[in-house]
Protein backbone atom coordinates (compact mmCIF):
# COMPACT_ATOMS: atom_id res chain seq x y z
CA UNK A 1 0.00 0.00 0.00
CA UNK A 2 1.29 3.44 -0.94
CA UNK A 3 0.72 6.27 1.43
CA UNK A 4 1.33 9.63 -0.12
CA UNK A 5 1.63 13.01 1.46
CA UNK A 6 3.51 16.22 1.22
CA UNK A 7 6.83 16.33 3.01
CA UNK A 8 8.68 19.57 3.53
CA UNK A 9 12.45 19.25 3.27
CA UNK A 10 15.13 21.87 3.72
CA UNK A 11 17.88 21.75 1.15
CA UNK A 12 20.80 23.96 0.18
CA UNK A 13 19.67 26.32 -2.56
CA UNK A 14 22.96 28.23 -2.81
CA UNK A 15 26.24 28.76 -0.99
CA UNK A 16 27.52 32.33 -0.87
CA UNK A 17 31.24 33.06 -0.51
CA UNK A 18 31.90 34.46 2.96
CA UNK A 19 34.54 36.84 1.58
CA UNK A 20 33.14 38.38 -1.62
CA UNK A 21 29.48 37.44 -1.00
CA UNK A 22 29.11 35.99 -4.53
CA UNK A 23 27.15 32.87 -5.35
CA UNK A 24 29.20 29.71 -5.77
CA UNK A 25 26.81 28.27 -8.35
CA UNK A 26 28.83 27.01 -11.30
CA UNK A 27 28.09 26.85 -15.02
CA UNK A 28 26.64 23.34 -14.68
CA UNK A 29 24.20 24.63 -12.02
CA UNK A 30 26.17 22.82 -9.31
CA UNK A 31 27.73 24.47 -6.29
CA UNK A 32 31.50 24.95 -6.51
CA UNK A 33 33.01 26.07 -3.22
CA UNK A 34 35.73 25.30 -0.70
CA UNK A 35 35.18 24.96 3.02
CA UNK A 36 37.72 26.01 5.62
CA UNK A 37 36.70 24.62 8.99
CA UNK A 38 38.01 23.96 12.44
CA UNK A 39 36.90 22.85 15.88
CA UNK A 40 39.47 23.92 18.45
CA UNK A 41 40.02 21.40 21.21
CA UNK A 42 40.68 21.45 24.92
CA UNK A 43 43.61 23.53 26.05
CA UNK A 44 43.88 25.69 22.94
CA UNK A 45 43.51 29.46 23.04
CA UNK A 46 40.17 29.14 21.23
CA UNK A 47 38.93 26.07 23.12
CA UNK A 48 35.44 25.02 22.01
CA UNK A 49 35.19 27.45 19.10
CA UNK A 50 34.09 26.16 15.70
CA UNK A 51 34.57 27.92 12.40
CA UNK A 52 33.22 27.12 8.95
CA UNK A 53 34.07 29.48 6.10
CA UNK A 54 32.79 28.97 2.56
CA UNK A 55 34.93 30.33 -0.27
CA UNK A 56 34.38 30.70 -4.01
CA UNK A 57 37.18 29.53 -6.29
CA UNK A 58 38.75 33.00 -6.63
CA UNK A 59 38.76 33.70 -2.89
CA UNK A 60 40.11 30.20 -2.16
CA UNK A 61 43.03 30.69 -4.55
CA UNK A 62 43.69 34.11 -3.00
CA UNK A 63 43.65 32.56 0.51
CA UNK A 64 46.10 29.82 -0.55
CA UNK A 65 48.36 32.45 -2.14
CA UNK A 66 48.34 34.43 1.10
CA UNK A 67 49.18 31.31 3.12
CA UNK A 68 52.06 30.48 0.74
CA UNK A 69 53.37 34.02 1.14
CA UNK A 70 53.13 33.76 4.92
CA UNK A 71 55.08 30.46 4.82
CA UNK A 72 57.78 32.11 2.68
CA UNK A 73 58.05 34.98 5.16
CA UNK A 74 58.10 32.69 8.21
CA UNK A 75 60.91 30.60 6.74
CA UNK A 76 62.84 33.35 4.97
CA UNK A 77 65.92 33.05 7.17
CA UNK A 78 65.46 29.44 8.21
CA UNK A 79 68.61 27.34 8.61
CA UNK A 80 66.65 24.14 8.06
CA UNK A 81 67.50 23.01 4.50
CA UNK A 82 64.24 21.08 4.14
CA UNK A 83 62.13 24.15 4.80
CA UNK A 84 64.25 26.79 3.07
CA UNK A 85 64.63 24.74 -0.09
CA UNK A 86 60.87 24.35 -0.58
CA UNK A 87 59.57 26.23 -3.55
CA UNK A 88 56.64 28.60 -3.11
CA UNK A 89 54.80 26.61 -5.78
CA UNK A 90 55.50 23.14 -4.40
CA UNK A 91 51.86 22.07 -4.45
CA UNK A 92 51.05 23.55 -1.04
CA UNK A 93 47.93 21.69 0.11
CA UNK A 94 47.36 20.03 -3.26
CA UNK A 95 46.35 16.38 -2.85
CA UNK A 96 45.30 15.47 -6.40
CA UNK A 97 45.49 16.79 -9.96
CA UNK A 98 43.30 15.97 -12.95
CA UNK A 99 40.87 14.22 -10.61
CA UNK A 100 37.71 15.43 -12.31
CA UNK A 101 35.42 12.72 -10.96
CA UNK A 102 37.12 12.23 -7.56
CA UNK A 103 38.06 8.70 -8.56
CA UNK A 104 41.72 9.17 -7.58
CA UNK A 105 40.99 10.43 -4.07
CA UNK A 106 43.37 9.29 -1.37
CA UNK A 107 41.75 7.81 1.70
Amino acid sequence: MKITGKIELDSVADVVCDVCLCSTRGNNDGLEFATLQTHWGYGTMHDGERYEIHLCESCFILAVSNLKQERRIQNLFSDDEGVSSQSADDGFGLVAKDDYFRDNAEI
